[in-house]
């Protein structure tokens, strides 16, 4: 069911049982190898739901695109692909609906932040500490700004803020500092593992120097892709794409990411009780949403097990409500 080729992609079932409820426009904007998007198609098709239904499927890269017409190949005729950044996704769906599928809702909404697997595992693409390759980590190949640009031009407290602000690296000053070193003994950083043997000569512990390595990697793929300022607009664009009962799953992967996703999704579903709750027995306004998973859905044992990839994943879903009718006013 999925293509392991590309990315093998994590808690699918998970995700299904969430998402697929009714026929709809399903959103995917992590494409990747098109995982996810399989397994909603073929639950939408054993449900009897696929007439009616179609996936948007969205992705940056182009190498991914390529991959998942491939994987999803039998359902030709209900995908829609867009090479782009999910930040865009309200663009996007907007523009399919207007010419494809005036009248039809936005019922499921799934975004999976992790980066994908072929993407690390390809030395060139420089996402990885592990591999020798060019210090590049753009999302999207052929973008302006590299990972090397960054390591290779940024004063030193710009790099610091950015390992500690995008990364958590407690040792961000040093690290920023014996890049900084590097750059004028050796004339530049050429690729990941000179980036890696900067932070090692920081970091002596073996333990902490994986964390370290890890954490200003995360950091510099996070400030050349904007990942977070992408990640705010997908939230708020995303859920205002909703169709009544529809919902939003996304899957993040740090912190960070995860922070955020909570704290949205919490805001989103908080009733409005005015700036200081005085004399109210009713809040102002009634939340539009409603929140399906109060805590994290997190990838079972047996799949941890045959993918340590999903070991630190968390999925977090939001619901908006149906105030046409279906719930009543109060509710709303």
């Amino acid at each position: 069911m999925e293509n392991d080729a590309y990315h093998r992609p994590v808690m699918v079932r998970e995700v299904v049982a969430q998402l697929v409820r009714r026929a709809g426009i399903y959103v995917d904007g992590t494409l990747g190898g098109g995982g996810h998007s399989l397994a909603i198609l073929q639950a939408l098709r054993d449900k009897g739901m696929e007439e009616g239904s179609v996936l948007i499927g969205i992705d940056q890269d182009r190498f991914a695109i390529g991959e998942a017409e491939k994987a999803l190949v039998a359902f030709r005729e209900r995908t829609r692909f867009v090479q782009g950044n999910f930040r865009n996704i309200a663009g996007i769906v907007s523009s399919i609906r207007e010419r494809e599928l005036p009248g039809k809702e936005v019922t499921g909404i799934v975004l999976d932040l992790g980066v994908s697997s072929y993407q690390i595992d390809t030395p060139e693409r420089g996402f990885s500490y592990l591999r020798s390759g060019p210090l590049d980590m753009r999302m999207e190949p052929g973008g302006e700004l590299s990972a090397s640009d960054i390591v290779n031009t940024c004063q030193e407290r710009e790099l610091a803020d950015i390992f500690f602000r995008f990364g958590e690296e407690k040792k961000s000053r040093k690290i920023a500092g014996a890049v900084c070193s590097w750059r004028r003994e050796h004339g530049g950083i050429a690729g990941t593992q000179d980036l890696a043997a900067i932070v090692r000569s920081v970091v002596r512990s073996p333990d902490q120097q994986i964390k370290s390595l890890s954490r200003v990697f995360q950091a510099l793929r996070i400030a050349v892709n904007d990942e977070l300022g992408s990640l705010e607009t997908v939230l708020k664009d995303g859920t205002g794409c909703l169709g009544p009962l529809g919902r939003m799953a996304v899957m993040s992967y740090h912190s960070l990411e995860d922070r955020m996703v909570k704290h949205y999704f919490r805001a989103l579903a908080a009733d409005d009780w005015g700036p200081k709750r005085v004399g109210l027995r009713e809040p102002l306004h009634r939340a539009a949403f409603r929140l399906v998973t109060p805590r994290p859905v997190v990838a079972a044992d047996d799949e941890v097990s045959e993918n340590p990839r999903a070991r630190s994943a968390k999925l977090r879903v939001v619901e908006k409500k149906d105030c046409s009718g279906g719930e009543s006013e109060r509710d709303c």
